[in-house]
């Protein structure tokens, strides 16, 4: 059975080297070398796919980290700033993965580029958050941009508005592979993982073994702020089979394909002494779905020097739960259903079906619940409060 299997892994290997090849043909001048080391790496992935054997992960084996490896974030705020703020600076860089798409809300563009509070879209807020560090400490914080073959043209352009700041942006592609041109009668691409901002950086990284701040933070999305040490194993070229994901997709024309990835988070394996912070809700607000994108435009938060802090004003430390319907699933469909968003400061939950708009100056408190049946339809005039109400049924509102 052994001997049967490795044949069949040879076979398969050597008939995707096959395949690559005939691909690579069909490039020229310097796309041919930029496929050839993406399709390196790809062959990479495919030959520790074809050795896995068996379940990935044993959870039986499973236990929970020592307790001295997971630090709450209040203990490490309580040993406060250190003495040479500019000096810890100086040896910081920020880098975003930029690779997403805002598909998940309906936008075709890079997903750093949705606009959140008084038209600042989310990479607004994340120069402008690195920028007050700059002036605040005198210092030259750069910023990484790992974009995708998705995002890459678009964050170039808009890219030119941050001449003047105080902010030095650099960017480069993650590696992509073509799924079956075949199949889908023209080459697509996809992404292979996000781990590439490691190994694209690796002979820039520190090399000295010593402690350095690195930390997390996405109050905006995907932020991955991180001063690293060189991984050894990384340098070494040794074993990175555990950082493989095998993600099994269907395409939009329905045929299934297993996606290999890799993951940045998982190479935590490499680090030495490597710690995971224990962050508060504070620290962490990720942005998936318009629901989410309701909670950091309203406010509910404050925006300051591109942080956003949650409102003093709010009584309880915990933030609502928000749930909107399908309606409001694409974003320019969500915002013409706002006019302005609501009042926020007071509520604890909210859930919104059907095809259902809110005027000016809503304020919502306790539990709210509207739900428009198929068919009909309800304004929420301008000016209203509710609070724990639940409306129901066909109210419009129209211009006399």
């Amino acid at each position: 059975m052994a001997q049967f299997q490795e044949m069949m892994r040879q076979q398969l290997e050597s008939s995707m080297n096959a395949e690559l090849e005939k691909l690579l043909d069909s490039t020229e001048g310097s796309d041919r070398e930029v496929s050839r080391k993406d399709f390196e790496g790809f062959r990479n992935l495919f030959q520790r796919f074809l050795q896995v054997k068996g379940p990935s992960i044993e959870w039986i084996k499973i236990q929970r980290p020592p307790e001295d490896s997971i630090q709450p974030y209040e203990r490490i705020l309580g040993r406060g700033l250190p003495n040479s703020v500019a000096d810890c600076l100086n040896k910081l860089v920020v880098v975003k993965l930029n690779g997403g798409l805002g598909t998940s809300m309906g936008c075709k563009g890079p997903k750093s580029l949705i606009s959140v509070r008084n038209e600042n879209t989310f990479l607004d807020l994340t120069v402008q958050q690195i920028e007050h560090l700059n002036k605040t400490y005198n210092t030259n914080v750069p910023l990484v941009l790992m974009n995708s073959f998705n995002t890459d043209e678009d964050t170039k352009k808009i890219l030119q508005k941050y001449t003047h700041h105080r902010v030095k942006i650099h960017t480069f592609n993650q590696s992509r592979v073509v799924q079956d041109v075949e199949v889908h009668g023209g080459s697509q691409v996809v992404d292979v993982g996000h781990e590439d901002v490691l190994l694209a950086l690796s002979d820039q990284l520190v090399h000295e073994p010593r402690v350095v701040e690195a930390g997390v933070d996405v109050s905006v999305p995907r932020g991955v702020p991180a001063l690293c040490t060189l991984p050894r194993h990384a340098e070494a070229g040794g074993d990175r089979e555990e950082r493989l994901f095998v993600d099994a997709r269907t395409l939009d024309g329905g045929q299934n394909v297993v996606q290999l990835e890799t993951a940045v988070g998982a190479a935590i394996k490499c680090f030495d002494n490597a710690l995971g912070i224990n962050v508060p809700r504070s620290r962490f607000l990720p942005v998936k779905t318009t629901s989410d994108l309701l909670l950091v435009m309203s406010n509910l938060y404050s925006l300051d020097a591109g942080s956003l802090t949650m409102s003093p004003r709010r009584e309880f430390p915990t933030t609502p739960h928000v749930k909107l319907g399908s309606s409001f699933t694409n974003v320019q469909e969500y915002v013409n259903r706002f006019e302005s968003i609501p009042d926020m400061l007071e509520l604890d939950h909210l859930t919104v079906s059907g095809d259902v708009t809110l005027g000016k100056n809503v304020s919502l408190k306790g539990t709210v619940i509207i739900i428009a049946n198929h068919g009909d339809r309800i304004d929420i005039p301008a000016g209203s409060m509710l609070e724990n109400k639940i409306v129901s049924g066909n109210l419009r509102i129209m211009d006399h």
